[in-house]
């Protein structure tokens, strides 16, 4: 199926016909052969198939089998195809294309409309084959006859054929006659009216044939055969392959002939007016692109051609469009066309595939030949231009290439000098030097042909230049920049400038942008487009700013480096007058200038808070400080409290000092800005972090008072409770005695209040401002009810002096209201009288008022019993009413006890109403006859049995309380009776918790033994209770009680055989007890058949064995004895006979064993009662008086001899043998007792003294005096006591006394002098204690003498420190006798005085030592902080001196003045001695460490004092010459400063004074002038001197000339910084010239304006004049110092005069001639100072005029250079052109004369060819000459630093150069390796074209330099902008050596390691450094 079909044009199929090449081609015309159409068969074609097609106007109509394809007539679009079911023999259009009749072989004829693509008619017909012929004959015979008219009558018709060809075809024509292929191919000619043949051709095969024209049907009727062409296709040669023939009619001439496939057909058109296309269709093989038929398969291709005449031009065309060259310069020359043409296109094609092998799709090898193919055919090129063109457009593969075919061209233009076409000379040049661009900015490693031509074509270099810059290639950009700057020049604008500064990409090195930008772009900028100055300002501070985010680790150096180039940049001007005479000003009006300043500004000094101070900030904080918050800022850096005060010294103070702060007043604002911040931010308010650091600031401040003003802060804003760093803090500073510690009190009372509340939740302290409102706090705190609430609203009344009293009835009102009367009664108690007084009586008062308001809610109880008067008297039914209503009580409790409820009252039912409360009960009680104790004691009996001992325990009580009687003390006995039985046997009871039973019947026992009356058995119960009770009636009946101590008994085994010792003692009655009965054993009568003893016996053993194995040996005497009573009480009083068996025994056995019980019992007595911290003698005595008189007395020695200081112990048991040797009249043994008890007693007495009495006790009286030198050492001791103790003991008591006195006086010197001693002996008594009892002893004393002569000899030896032995030495002396001694007692009592109240600050000098050696003393503590007062008072005036100068102080002078009038020294001495101590002490560290901080002058409010107090010493000395010499010397070792000048004023005002005191008469006169000129002298240079240091400009060569202080100013004028301020005005460090000056010529009373004037016109106008007028004041030295030296004076003085020396012929500062040179000068600095205004207003003429004015005043100043007389008026009326011609003629042969025939061509636009030939070629000359060659040649070795900035621009002249080829770079690098600059020499050798000859020259360079050398240079002379991009070059090609060669060591310890290592990661070679390092071992 033949349905895939594609229109072609000639460029599909590639070449103007199928495979033209492969086949015979011939004939003397030229064809031309076009595919148009390809049909291919979507299945596998398995024959050939059948083809058939026709073309008209209407269409043309392709036929393969059953396929049909309609196109239009040119081939050139697609209509319709279809597919059908047979093959199709027959096809035709009709009716102008819009039908379309297709016969099928089957018979079916179709007739299809095309537009629509829809079958309008099938016919089908089973007819025969020629019916079908017959049919479209007709239907063609018609449509032939249609178009017949058309030929002339001509007639066409088909004849049948035989073989291959079925028909024979007839053709007519155009001469009538009819041409016909007949059955055996054989063409022939007829004649058409008489079918006669005309001639045959039967040596060609013909198969087809067709006839043309290439004119209308007229000019072929006209013409006639002559102008037909025969087109015929020949029969195939074996069926594969035929010719296509076009023959010229009538001779049959063979015009062309072609080879094509053995399946072609051709194709009738039709005869056309204007040309006739001749169409055939060949096929393709589906393996082969030949045009016959394969023999290995059927057909895969249908093509559709056509066949026109060609022009030879037109093929030639197309043999240059097939690139077929060899044949196209055979074709030409064979034809005699343009062979330069193919010369041309061969180069074009060349040049395509030279752009293809630019992109890789070659080989090297393919692009070598077709360079060296290029150069061949560029050597047959005659045309030069198209040469030239070439050369330049062509995409050479390489570099070298390109630069040699720019080379070739460069030759080709030069050779052919005649002919020479400037443009392409200039192009070749042009295109040397982008070439030249290309390998300095990409390198040839980055050239490619597609790379070059883009370069070379791009017209807008700019936009290479932002690209590089977006893509952070700074140094390609610096470098097109460097040589293209002049391209884009003219067209720079702002937009341009926006672009350029929005393209730079953050990546770009800060370092190398800025200086880029301050020597390149800046001046470009504000030369070119000055307005775009602020646009370059704004992004300047942008992107200074943003470097804080962007390069942090560099910041803030970068960001103020990138700030400041604005400021920095070099001058705008350039060579010419366009900037030589217009300085191009910054725009310092605009804002964004001012911005800028201000940040560069705010960098400087970020920079050094990050450097000299160490403190970090973010810009935007620190443009929000000033200084003093900055110097907050930088505490709050500091983390760790402890450090801030190294912190300060080390950064605060020098930054403190530097900006003239104060340095205790700003610690003191930072304390407080701290407070307010943490006040007002959200924190914690527990957050005290700033508490610690506040606290270490404070210790920072030295200033007192400020110190209390920022402890008074951190009071006020501590969080409270205070933390214990505050507590500490504020109790540090109450304890100091100043004025301001009562502020502290009150803030501290406040902050206890503010903490006492918050303890109760209270924040707000403003409650405390009213005292209502504190009264109601009180009252809040009162309600808490806490253990401290009474104390803390005690604190609270007290605390503001409101009445205690409020408080105390609130709190006792409180406590009753909680019911806690008791507590409030203790509380009345507790209190004073007067306070207690009026609490009672306001209290009283507000309880009648409450007891006013209660309501009466008593009501009338009804208890519903009715009964008659009868009843109500019958004992019996009242008793059983109430037993009744007991019983309902009873039960009602347990229910409600058992329900856990109480019982509710209800109306409904009476009883539960009337029984509900215990009240009612006893009501009821009442009304039956029964008391309320008689009810009592029934219910408390019914508990008892019950088992509720609780209740039954609290109705005893009640009763007892409220009727204590007789009948209530036999209930409490009944109840204990009862419960000591109920206990021993055991008897089931509900007990409360913690109830102690013993103790509860101990107490009920003893209530009813107090209450009952005499011989009531209670008191048996009372004993055996008492086992763990005491009695409370022995505790304060006797003295000393003694209290056993016994191991505690155990309740389980002791009380129930205690119980049951009671139950048998005191047995429960069963029967009716009568009169005079008791219940007691010992009074209860015998019962017949009982035994009551028996009872006894078991528990009495039992509870008596656990009593003494307990060691309760008291209990157990006092039970034996009570019990064995008993016993035998019962038995006496019970059986009068005594012969009872069983009673005796019992008696016998319990006195055997009571015996026994009771000795062993005695003597445990003894001797715990002995052992008692307090002794009960008299029970003692009772103990001692029980057994044996001589026992007794062995064992009251033996108890004091084992005694040893127990003087108490000794002490009782004498008095109990005292007393009992007195008992049994034993006088010896009483005696011994005596002298004990007096030892003991003294014993005793001492010992609460703490004074031992061990060492005489029990000795002899006359051993007693050792003790008296320690009684009067202890403090305790007084007079009475000695005496006392002299008197017991017989002792001498004068004697004593003066002891006493002596010991005394020197006991605290002694305590100083010893150390280690005894404990009595260390004890120190206050002195004036000391000197009281000393006192107190004199008058006892018969005589004084001795004691004032022992006490002076005493006075001598003291120690010199010990003021209080000294003083009570010399008051007793005073005291005792006054005239007994020489010493001035009054004189020697002030001194001490005053060394009392003085505080020593010096350590102790030698000659303190030295005393003390010669008295063998030790030196004191003391000696520290006192001053000897023996080497003062006794000592000489020297060594005085010697101990009082050490101590001279500013606060120590007052009291040294004293001291020294009391001794009468002399004044003066201490005058200067103080002036000298206190300067040497406390101003001069002050001030040496104040100008190590960097302080000018040492002056503020701390030294100010200091200073003023040295000044008041020194106007108080007498002697005027002392005070000056003092002075002098005091002055000379202050540091040179302002300082020093001040203190040589006060000695110049000293020395004046004492020249003003003294006469010309009088000797010391002369002698004060002398020293006044001296000191004047000094200090004018001292003053000069110190200007120069305050204003850095202390240089040895101005120091030289401080006596010569005109010549210093005008030295000063000189400075360097003049010049240098201009060019970076930004730099903060330039001296004050002006200031400087002045100050000097004040100090040295010089005339300031003279030397303006003299320096004016040294500048100014300079006698000898300058080399060049052209230049601007930044390029002159002298006028830039002009400039300055006006600046200070008013701007229209200055600008007068100015004017005044512009327009003057004579200076009017001078009296020299002014030429135009000077005159120019003065109007330069004119405009430069003045504004525009200004400058109009003096002219009276616009500010161009004025401008021009200076410009004809530099010409003039040049021609007067070159002695041409002008005048300004002759100069401007003058024909330039004329004078400019004459000038270049006459002096064309001076070096300034091209410069100024130059500027004033360009002036006047003077372009006359000749001159300006001339001009060019000098200007070249020189050019050259000077900026290369003769600058290298003349700069010596080491080169000058101006020699040094010649080298570099001759370096960035040379990477301008446009013709690096033309130049000698060879010979330039060596010689800028002669000169060591190895670094220019290397980038000499990169510009060398030659790659070859260039890596040559470069690896002989770096086998011979030095490479840090060279990176050094890089560093310093290659840092410019303009060759840093080339100089990033050298570095990588040195680093790149580095390692290469492996020289990492070299580097390691040198700045340029880190490159290296940059280096090494940028080429992607650490690995290779790493095994370097590994094998190393590094």
């Amino acid at each position: 199926m033949w349905n895939d079909i594609e229109l072609l044009t000639n460029d599909d199929t590639g070449s103007g016909r199928l495979n033209i090449g492969s086949r015979q081609e011939c004939g003397t015309a030229l064809y031309q052969e076009d595919t148009l159409v390809k049909i291919t068969s979507s299945e596998k074609v398995l024959c050939n198939p059948k083809l058939y097609a026709c073309n008209s106007s209407d269409g043309c109509i392709i036929v393969a089998d059953r396929s049909v394809a309609l196109l239009d007539s040119i081939c050139q679009s697609f209509q319709m195809h279809i597919q059908f079911d047979t093959e199709v023999d027959v096809v035709g259009l009709c009716q102008k294309g819009q039908f379309l009749v297709v016969g099928e072989r089957s018979g079916n004829l179709h007739l299809i409309h095309v537009p629509s693509k829809q079958t309008l008619l099938t016919n089908v017909r089973n007819l025969l084959f020629c019916s079908i012929l017959s049919c479209l004959h007709a239907f063609l015979f018609v449509s032939i006859s249609n178009i017949q008219p058309n030929l002339g009558g001509g007639l066409f018709f088909f004849k049948q054929g035989k073989g291959d060809c079925v028909l024979s075809k007839w053709e007519v024509d155009p001469s009538k006659n009819l041409v016909s292929v007949q059955s055996f191919n054989i063409l022939s000619m007829w004649d058409v009216y008489s079918l006669t043949l005309i001639w045959d051709w039967p040596l060609v095969h013909i198969e087809e044939f067709l006839l043309t024209t290439e004119s209308d049907s007229s000019s072929v009727i006209r013409q006639g055969i002559s102008s037909l062409k025969l087109i015929t296709l020949t029969v195939p040669v074996n069926k594969q392959i035929r010719n296509l023939m076009v023959f010229s009619l009538p001779a049959m001439h063979l015009l062309y002939s072609l080879e094509v496939s053995d399946v072609s057909s051709l194709i009738q058109s039709g005869i056309s007016t204007v040309y006739v296309s001749n169409c055939f269709i060949s096929i393709h093989c589906h393996n082969s692109l030949i045009t016959f038929r394969s023999p290995e398969g059927p057909v895969s291709v249908l093509v559709l051609r056509s066949l026109t005449e060609a022009l030879p031009e037109n093929r030639l065309s197309r043999l240059l469009h097939k690139h077929k060259f060899t044949e196209a310069e055979n074709f030409a020359i064979q034809f005699g066309l343009d062979v330069e043409l193919v010369y041309k296109v061969k180069a074009s094609a060349i040049l395509e595939k030279l752009a293809s092998s630019s992109i890789g799709s070659y080989g090297q090898t393919v692009w070598l030949d077709l360079v060296n193919e290029a150069k061949e055919n560029l050597h047959k090129t005659q045309d030069n231009h198209f040469v030239v063109d070439y050369c330049i457009n062509a995409p050479w593969p390489t570099y070298e290439t390109t630069q040699e075919m720019l080379n070739y061209a460069k030759i080709r233009v030069s050779f052919y000098m005649k002919l020479l076409i400037p443009v392409d000379f200039c192009s070749v040049l042009r295109a040397q030097a982008r070439l030249t661009t290309f390998y300095g900015a990409f390198g040839p490693e980055k050239f490619s042909g597609i790379a070059w031509t883009e370069f070379l074509n791009n017209e807008d270099i700019f936009k290479n230049i932002l690209f590089q810059l977006q893509e952070g290639n700074l140094p390609c950009a610096q470098y097109l920049w460097l040589r293209h700057q002049a391209d884009f020049e003219s067209s720079f604008d702002v937009k341009m400038l926006e672009d350029l500064l929005n393209t730079i990409c953050a990546t770009v090195p800060v370092e190398e942008l800025c200086l880029w930008f301050k020597n390149v772009v800046i001046p470009f900028v504000r030369r070119v487009v000055p307005k775009g100055q602020k646009i370059l300002a704004k992004w300047l501070e942008q992107g200074a700013r943003n470097l804080e985010l962007t390069d942090k680790a560099n910041w803030p150096e970068n960001g103020l480096q990138m700030a400041e180039v604005f400021f920095t940049s070099k001058n705008p001007g350039e060579l010419g007058l366009a900037s030589s005479w217009r300085w191009i000003p910054l725009c310092d009006d605009c804002e964004e200038v001012h911005q800028l300043k201000k940040l560069v500004n705010d960098l400087q000094e970020l920079v050094d808070l990050y450097r000299k101070y160490s403190c970090k900030l973010a810009l935007c904080d620190f443009e929000k400080e000033n200084a003093s918050t900055i110097v907050f800022r930088m505490f709050d850096k500091v983390l760790a409290p402890e450090l801030i005060p190294s912190i300060l010294e080390k950064f605060i103070k020098p930054y403190i000092h530097k900006h003239n702060l104060q340095q205790d007043e700003l610690l003191l604002q930072y304390i407080k800005d701290l407070l307010e911040r943490c006040r007002t931010r959200s924190t914690s308010v527990f957050e005290t972090a700033w508490e610690a650091k506040a606290i270490a600031v404070i210790g920072c401040i030295s200033d007192i008072d400020l110190i209390f003003d920022a402890v008074l802060q951190i009071m006020h804003g501590a969080v409270v409770p205070w933390s214990g760093a505050v507590e500490q803090l504020v109790k540090q500073h109450l304890e100091m005695k100043h004025v301001k510690v009562k502020l502290l009190q009150e803030s501290s009372r406040l902050m206890e209040m503010k903490k006492l509340l918050r303890g109760y939740g209270i924040r707000d302290t403003n409650l405390l401002k009213d005292k209502q409102m504190i009264m109601r706090l009180v009252k809040y705190i009162l309600k808490q009810d806490t253990p401290t609430s009474l104390e803390d609203a005690l604190k609270i009344v007290a605390a503001y002096m409101l009445p205690s009293v409020e408080v105390y009835i609130l709190r006792m009102v409180d406590l009753i209201d909680r019911d806690r009367g008791e507590e409030s009664l203790n509380l009345l108690k507790s209190l004073p009288v007067s306070e207690a007084e009026k609490v009672a009586e306001r209290l009283s008062i507000w309880a009648r008022l409450v007891l006013q308001k209660e309501a009466d809610n008593s009501e009338e109880e009804d208890f519903d019993i009715f009964i008659s008067v009868k009843d109500y008297g019958n004992y019996l039914l009242m008793s059983q009413l109430l037993e009744e209503h007991i019983k309902a009580y009873e039960s009602i409790q347990s229910l409600a006890k058992s329900r856990k409820v109480q019982a509710t009252n209800s109306k409904d039912d009476s009883k539960t109403k009337n029984r509900s409360t215990e009240s009612r009960l006893y009501r009821l009680a009442l009304l039956l006859q029964r008391t309320e104790q008689e009810l009592g004691a029934m219910l408390a009996l019914r508990s008892l049995d019950a088992g509720k001992i609780e209740e039954a325990l609290k109705i005893c009580r009640d009763l007892y309380e409220h009727h204590c009687n007789e009948q209530t003390g036999k209930l409490l006995f009944l109840a204990c009776q009862k419960l000591c039985h109920m206990l021993g046997a055991d008897v089931p009871m509900i007990t409360p918790k913690g109830l102690n039973f013993p103790a509860v019947i101990n107490e009920m026992a003893c209530q009813a033994a107090t209450i009952c009356s005499p011989g009531n058995p209670v008191s048996y119960i009372l004993f055996p209770v008492h086992i763990f009770c005491n009695d409370p009636y022995e505790e304060w009946t006797y003295d000393d009680f003694f209290s056993e101590d016994g191991i505690v008994l155990d309740p389980q085994m002791v009380l129930p055989v205690a119980y049951e010792t009671i139950s048998s003692l005191v047995p429960i009655a069963d029967n009716k007890m009568y009169p005079l009965d008791s219940v007691s054993l010992a009074n209860c009568p015998f019962i017949k058949g009982q035994n009551l003893l028996l009872p006894v016996k078991t528990p009495i053993c039992a509870l008596l064995q656990n009593l003494m194995e307990s060691s309760q040996c008291e209990l157990a005497l006092r039970l034996i004895v009570c019990l064995f009573g008993s016993c035998l009480q019962h038995c006496v009083s019970n059986n009068m006979d005594m012969c009872l068996a069983d009673a005796k025994s019992f008696l016998i056995a319990m006195k055997q064993k009571s015996t026994s019980v009771i000795v062993t019992a005695v003597l445990a007595l003894l001797h715990k009662v002995f052992n008692c911290r307090l002794i009960d003698h008299n029970l003692a005595l009772g103990y001692c008086t029980i057994l044996p008189r001589e026992d007794m007395f062995e064992k009251l020695w033996n108890v004091i001899n084992n005694t040893r200081q127990n003087y108490n112990k000794i002490l009782a048991v004498a008095l109990v043998g005292a007393q009992l040797a007195s008992h049994y009249d034993e006088a010896g043994e009483r005696q011994k007792f005596k002298e004990l008890i007096t030892d003991a007693e003294w014993g005793i007495q001492l010992g609460k003294l703490g004074i031992s009495f061990q060492t005489v006790f029990r000795q002899p009286s006359i051993r007693k005096k050792e003790l008296i030198r320690t009684l009067v050492k202890n403090p305790n001791v007084d007079t009475d006591l000695i005496l006392k103790y002299c008197r017991t003991f017989m002792l001498d008591s004068d004697a004593a006394l003066q002891l006493c006195v002596e010991t005394l006086l020197l006991q605290s010197a002694n305590a100083n002098q010893v150390e280690g001693d005894s404990a009595e002996d260390t004890v120190k008594q206050p002195h004036s204690t000391l000197l009281a009892k000393s006192v107190k002893i004199i008058p006892l004393l018969r005589s004084t003498k001795d004691l004032v002569i022992s006490l002076s000899g005493i006075l001598h030896k003291l120690d010199p420190y010990d003021y209080e032995t000294i003083e009570n030495v010399l008051r007793v002396i005073q005291r005792a006798d006054e005239n007994s001694t020489s010493i001035q007692l009054n004189q020697a009592l002030s001194l001490l005085k005053h060394l009392e109240s003085y505080k020593r600050t010096s350590p102790p000098v030698d000659l303190e030592h030295q005393y003390i050696l010669e008295h063998v003393i030790s030196l004191s503590p003391a000696a520290q902080t006192r001053l000897p007062f023996h080497l003062i008072f006794f000592r000489t005036t020297q060594c005085f001196w010697s101990i009082i100068s050490a101590e001279l102080t500013e606060e120590s002078f007052p009291t040294l003045l004293l001291i020294s009038k009391l001794m009468k020294v002399s004044l003066d001495t201490l005058y200067m001695s103080a002036a000298r101590h206190v300067f040497e002490k406390k101003l001069k560290p002050k001030v040496f460490e104040l100008t190590k901080a960097g302080c000018s002058t040492v002056i503020n409010k701390e030294t100010t004092k200091t200073v003023q107090t040295i000044q008041s010493y020194l106007l108080s000395i007498v002697n005027p010459e002392w005070a000056v010499a003092i002075a002098h010397k005091i002055a000379q070792e202050l540091p040179t400063g302002p300082d020093q000048i001040q203190a040589l004023k006060f000695c110049l005002y000293l020395a004046e004074k004492w020249l003003t005191n003294t006469t010309t008469k009088d000797e010391s006169h002369e002698k004060a002038e002398v020293l006044l000129k001296k000191l004047r002298m000094q200090y004018q240079r001292s003053a000069t001197e110190t200007v120069l240091i305050t204003h850095k400009l202390s240089t040895a060569e101005h120091l030289k000339l401080t006596g010569k202080p005109a010549n210093l100013i005008v030295l000063l004028y000189e400075h360097s910084s003049i010049n240098q301020r201009i060019q970076n005005p930004m730099n903060r460090d330039y001296p004050d010239i002006h200031a400087a000056a002045k100050e000097i010529a004040e100090i040295n009373n010089l005339d300031m304006n003279k030397i303006w004037d003299k320096l004016l016109e040294k500048w100014l106008c300079p006698n000898i004049p300058t080399d060049e007028s052209f230049g601007d004041i930044q390029e002159d030295e002298e006028l830039r110092r002009v400039v300055y030296l006006l600046q200070p004076r008013p701007m229209d003085y200055s600008s007068r005069m100015l004017f005044a020396i512009t327009t003057s012929a004579t200076s009017p500062i001078g009296v020299n001639q002014l030429t135009f040179a000077q005159r120019s000068r003065a109007l330069k600095c004119l405009i430069y100072l003045a504004d525009a205004d200004m400058v109009e207003s003096l002219f009276k003429k616009p500010i161009e005029k004025v401008k021009y004015f200076l410009q004809c005043f530099i010409y003039l100043a040049e021609l007067e250079r070159l002695n041409i007389p002008y005048t300004y008026e002759s100069f401007h009326r003058s024909p330039k052109e004329g004078m400019i011609k004459g000038l270049w003629k006459n002096h064309s042969h001076e070096p300034t004369a091209a410069r100024l025939v130059t500027e004033l061509s360009l002036e006047y636009k003077v372009y006359d060819p000749q001159l300006w030939s001339g001009l060019l070629q000098k200007l070249l000359s020189t050019l050259k000459r000077c900026y290369i060659g003769e600058t290298l040649y003349a700069t010596s070795c080491p080169p000058s630093p101006k020699q040094l900035e010649a080298c570099c621009e001759c370096f960035v002249v040379l990477l301008k150069c446009p013709v690096l080829a033309d130049l000698d770079i060879i010979g330039i690098a060596r010689q800028y390796a002669q000169l060591d600059l190895t670094a220019f020499a290397l980038g000499c050798l990169l510009l060398i074209p030659q790659t070859e000859k260039r890596e040559q020259h470069i690896q002989g360079f770096l086998s011979s330099c030095n490479p840090e050398t060279v990176l050094q240079q890089v560093d310093e002379h290659m840092n410019t902008g303009e060759v840093a991009g080339f100089a990033s070059q050298i570095r990588c090609l040195i680093l790149d050596n580095i390692i290469n060669e492996k020289q990492y060591e070299r580097f390691f310890k040198t700045k340029y390691f880190p490159l290296l290592k940059l280096q090494v990661m940028n080429t992607h070679r650490v690995k290779e450094l790493v095994d370097y390092l590994a094998n190393k071992s590094w």
